[in-house]
């Protein structure tokens, strides 16, 4: 095999598509099956879709939602608008993820499905990698793609350091109808410890994610208890929380989300969107970095299959590349999420912010791209 990418979310769809048509043999590890959920804000920058259209992924096919506002509020439900500037569209992952896949399916990429990788070695004699599968299977590859998401136990085989601390962060989504919620507007309201985006996907249906903390589900008990103590301080969120269908009985729950800086190669293997690095969900656009990621992996990987440059090099290119489009808006993320959650300087920040547009508009363009 040309090239394995270690999980199927979309930096790993996006990257097989592309390589797949450079043609090279791709092979994708995943853990699931097609189709499934995922937690996620669900909420892509525009500055994805000319990429997109050179993979002939066009994701008007799902009929997404248009999105072209932003709403903040603080956690007594003060307010502030904005226009995006380049704007963006809503899908579901469950939807997008099964579309690209069907896709890679169709263009020759080899998946194994339901199935996990336990351990990852480069070999220096072969200039190749031995992948170990979970079902005894061991496969080779020219180059390793680690596009398995935020954490996983090939983490700890990579002795990768983020993985040995605690990250007191948890991750809940729903999807929900909502009667009268404007499908054009993506909207963040902050609680104590915690933010929630709200904003349209396919057909009538809306994405509802929050980041919190372990320690606020620990004080309340339960989700819900939670929910109605904390989340409802806040008046939009009393209103969606009190006002919404849920589409399905239980939301997703995902626990031990670190934003602490990663590597975006380890051990010869070349990370990719967020195993490579967390943007905090405030700021909304790591659909659109994962995206962006597999492209920048796609292209140094062509390169040395191709022979144009050696391993040292593809390395040393992709990382320059990585640091060079995400490190500033990594950073810049992790400076933001810090002024919010406490609802003391959550409501100073988006008072200060309703009368300084220029610097909503300002840290938006620090924390999304440009069309690539």
């Amino acid at each position: 095999m040309d090239i394995i990418l270690i999980g199927g979310g979309l930096a790993g769809l996006a990257a097989a598509l592309d390589l797949a048509g450079r043609g090279h043999r791709v092979a994708v590890v995943e853990r699931k099956r097609y189709p499934f959920h995922k937690v996620c804000g669900e909420y892509v920058s525009n500055e994805v879709l000319p990429y997109l259209h050179r993979l002939h992924a066009d994701p008007a096919a799902l009929a997404p939602a248009a999105i072209r506002k932003f709403m903040l509020t603080s956690p007594a439900g003060r307010s502030l608008t904005a226009t995006l500037d380049l704007g963006g569209f809503g899908v579901s992952r469950y939807s997008l993820d099964n579309f690209l896949y069907r896709l890679a399916e169709a263009r020759g990429v080899t998946f194994y499905l339901q199935n996990t990788v336990t351990d990852v070695a480069y070999d220096t004699t072969t200039d190749q990698h031995r992948v170990a599968l979970a079902d005894g299977r061991e496969l080779t590859s020219r180059v390793v793609l680690g596009t398995y998401g935020k954490r996983a136990n090939l983490d700890r085989q990579l002795q990768r350091s983020f993985f040995t601390q605690r990250s007191p962060y948890l991750g809940v989504k729903y999807h929900l109808r909502l009667p009268g919620f404007p499908r054009d507007l993506i909207a963040l309201h902050n609680f104590a410890d915690g933010y929630a985006g709200i904003s349209a996907i396919e057909e009538d249906k809306l994405c509802f994610c929050y980041l919190t903390s372990r320690q606020n589900l620990k004080r309340h008990g339960t989700i819900a208890a939670m929910e109605q103590a904390v989340l409802a301080q806040n008046p939009h969120l009393r209103e969606i929380l009190g006002s919404a269908e849920m589409l399905y009985p239980q939301p997703e729950v995902i626990n031990e989300i670190s934003f602490a800086p990663k590597q975006p190669v380890e051990q010869h293997v070349l990370m990719c969107g967020d195993a490579a690095g967390l943007i905090t969900p405030l700021c909304g656009n790591g659909m659109a970095m994962a995206l962006h990621g597999a492209a920048l992996a796609a292209g140094a990987a062509h390169d040395f299959l191709s022979k144009k440059t050696t391993r040292a090099a593809m390395e040393t290119a992709y990382s320059r590349a990585w640091h060079a489009q995400f490190g500033a808006r990594l950073r810049v993320g992790r400076a933001v999420q810090r002024l919010f959650g406490g609802p003391v300087l959550s409501e100073v920040v988006v008072g200060g912010l309703r009368h300084w547009p220029g610097a909503v508009q300002a840290l938006m363009r620090r924390t999304h791209g440009q069309e690539f």
